[in-house]
């Protein structure tokens, strides 16, 4: 059986300001955006002929850290714990404890490359299916940065089970849940994609592709996580990460069908 290592969540300090490893995690999620963007554009003939840029690709990222940053925020605070952040306000802003809502993340970022779009006058649909293929790793890295924090405990494990893990402050031996989500929804998630997006494909396959692929994992990991809240849905117990991933699936299979209809294909090729 194994105990979580506890490490230090200050990673260093300058002065009074201490740096977290959460935070440093966000910054090697971005840097990876840029670095597997610029992959992209100089290997992937078909992304060259969308006319991707370096310079696209770090405006888009200014306004995607806006999205993940205010969106995942604000997520958690509405779909997890707005009874106890609207009793303390001032913790909201405090995102260097951690604590950060992936699906609010994802809709900021929707959202912030909804206006990049509208201001360069890009397909919106172009842009989803640029940026899907690095968005998993980035995910990892955040997951890590749970793992730091020895934050998102896992349901009860086997005392056998050779990676059981004792966690601070939680009775009995857990599953490590931010490792599972860090290697399942996101390092096996990105392979996946990193793989299909080689290729051309029609427009929006490959956002809808992640769309579907990122909400059956985070499905499958929210079974060994401890849920921040659960209900029932026809008498079955189902986590708020299931419940909130649910629409993503949906979303994932109605977006492939019409990137693979007849009448998405004349439209892209008109």
């Amino acid at each position: 059986m194994l105990v979580h290592p506890q490490p230090n969540p200050v990673a260093f300090s300058i002065g009074p300001v201490e740096i977290h490893w959460y935070g440093i995690m966000y910054v090697v999620a971005f840097a990876l955006f840029i670095l597997l963007g610029r992959v992209r554009i100089k290997t992937q003939a078909h992304v060259q002929a969308q006319g991707w840029t370096y310079t696209d690709l770090d405006d888009m990222l200014f306004y995607g850290m806006l999205g993940v940053v205010i969106g995942g925020r604000l997520g958690e605070v509405l779909f997890y714990r707005p009874d106890y952040y609207f009793s303390h306000p001032l913790e909201i802003i405090q995102t260097w404890h951690g604590g950060m809502s992936y699906h609010g993340g994802f809709i900021g970022v929707l959202i912030a490359m909804a206006l990049w779009a509208r201001k360069r006058g890009r397909n919106l649909m172009d842009v989803y299916d640029f940026i899907a293929p690095m968005v998993p790793i980035g995910y990892a890295c955040g997951r890590l940065g749970n793992f730091i924090n020895a934050e998102l405990p896992g349901r009860l494990a086997d005392p056998n089970l050779p990676w059981a893990m004792i966690w601070p402050g939680v009775e009995g031996p857990r599953h490590p849940s931010p490792l599972y989500q860090m290697l399942v929804d996101g390092i096996l998630v990105f392979v996946i994609m990193w793989l299909f997006a080689r290729k051309p494909r029609p427009r929006l396959a490959v956002g809808a592709l992640y769309t579907l692929l990122y909400g059956c994992a985070r499905f499958f990991t929210e079974y060994f996580r401890v849920p921040d809240w659960e209900t029932h849905v026809m008498g079955l117990p189902i986590t708020s990460g299931q419940v909130l991933s649910l629409p993503m699936i949906v979303a994932g299979l109605i977006m492939l069908g019409w990137a693979y209809s007849d009448a998405n294909k004349r439209a892209v090729h008109a």
